[in-house]
């Protein structure tokens, strides 16, 4: 293990690297369907198709080699898996913006979902050098920088598209990765000692190893269940908002949609990670997921722009809750010598709720309407509320008590 001396520092570089590779991969996604139009898909419907198919993409070779890097970082460090991340998708990125067409545009996002994982490993990093009394805190901390990095990401992205056009940005976004990577490389310290394995492994035995832990499943579904109710409702905010706010600056009042949650989301991160770090992640996670679901019904009735406003910041609010203490109880129970690994799995359910959340969203509101997607992501996220009520606390008082009875 690292020195605890080390763990802050680390920390702060850390979240400097994550806001920097968080605001490159978030500058392309704003003018993808219009850097398509550049290279000759025309056809509206044809744009609409690549690209969905585009943005899925990283998300499907992401799904699949999560496990994989995970799996490397046990064996080899998660320093390893972040300068690999770092630097290939430096390359892959700038050679977007050398692509000719679709196909290659398609091939180069599927790359980059290959060897993606720069901000997991980086959590995986963090979980193992941070004390545990502050490991909410610390994982706090890492989900400001990356949402901090989501938010700049887009409106830069946009200002230097009109300016340079839209292949300089690839480039930029390529250099920005880069350095991060090289930061990384000479500033983050990392103590690393594997852990023998007595046999080979599948990932298939690592899985079942894994979740025969209690409650790792049931927090892998929480991950997936978060990642469906929340993704699903975002490719069409921007048609909500033009319903409640007819007229132009469509795009824009679209994107301070998007930016007030992830402000609220910045700012709550940090302080229900220390508070969790005294009360319980647990605890944080289970109420934090009930006041999610519970601004989300509204969201369903608004009557204007404004109120839609406040709720996604609050929305944001309770977001903060979430991811970090997920990952702090997964860091708690992974097993010894497996953690990377049962953070690669924890990726998967992310990426494919990420996968699945947008087309189930597009189904039901091409069946149902915009509004009731709101009331569909409350129902999942009140699941959510009964998982970690039924399933994750139970276990974690039953093994608390078992320890306080060995230590009697």
């Amino acid at each position: 293990m690292i020195a605890q001396t080390n763990w802050k520092r680390n920390l702060y570089i850390l979240m400097g690297s994550q806001f920097l590779v968080m605001s490159a991969m978030t500058m392309i996604i704003p003018f993808l369907p219009l850097y398509l139009q550049e290279l000759g898909v025309t056809d509206p419907d044809a744009v609409s198709v690549w690209s969905g198919l585009i943005f899925a993409a990283n998300f499907v070779t992401a799904f699949i080699f999560a496990p994989i890097w995970g799996r490397l970082a046990d064996k080899y460090g998660r320093k390893s898996m972040i300068l690999r991340s770092g630097f290939g998708m430096a390359v892959v990125l700038t050679l977007t913006g050398f692509a000719t067409g679709p196909w290659t545009l398609l091939l180069l996002r599927l790359m980059n979902g290959m060897i993606s994982g720069f901000i997991p490993a980086a959590i995986g990093l963090m979980s193992m050098s941070t004390p545990k009394k502050q490991m909410g805190y610390s994982l706090g901390m890492l989900q400001a920088g990356a949402v901090a990095g989501s938010i700049s990401g887009p409106l830069f992205g946009g200002v230097m598209a009109d300016i340079m056009g839209f292949r300089m940005i690839f480039y930029i976004t390529g250099a920005s990765i880069l350095v991060a990577a090289f930061v990384v490389l000479f500033f983050v310290k990392e103590q690393f000692e594997p852990v023998e394995q007595k046999e080979k492994t599948s990932t298939i035995d690592d899985f079942r190893t894994i979740t025969a832990i209690k409650p790792i499943m049931a927090l892998y579904m929480v991950f997936f269940i978060v990642q469906a109710a929340l993704i699903g409702i975002n490719p069409l905010l921007s048609i909500f908002v033009q319903e409640l706010r007819p007229g132009g600056n469509v795009a824009f009042f679209a994107g301070l949609a998007m930016s007030v949650m992830g402000f609220a989301n910045m700012g709550a991160s940090p302080i229900l990670g220390r508070f969790s770090d005294r009360k319980g992640h647990q605890y944080v996670l289970l109420f934090s997921l009930l006041f999610v679901a519970l601004v989300s019904f509204p969201q369903a009735f608004v009557t204007s722009y404004w109120q839609l406003l406040v709720l996604r910041f609050l929305l944001g609010l309770g977001l903060g809750g979430l991811l970090p203490m997920i990952n702090s109880l997964l860091r708690n129970h992974a097993p010894v010598g497996m953690e990377s690994r049962t953070y690669g799995f924890s990726n998967s359910f992310m990426y494919l709720g990420s996968m699945i959340g947008p087309a189930l969203g597009g189904l039901i509101s091409g069946v149902f309407g915009i509004r009731s997607l709101f009331l569909f992501s409350g129902v999942l996220l009140m699941l959510n509320v009964w998982i970690v009520y039924s399933k994750v606390i139970p276990r974690l008082e039953a093994r608390r008590q078992s320890a306080v009875g060995v230590s009697k």
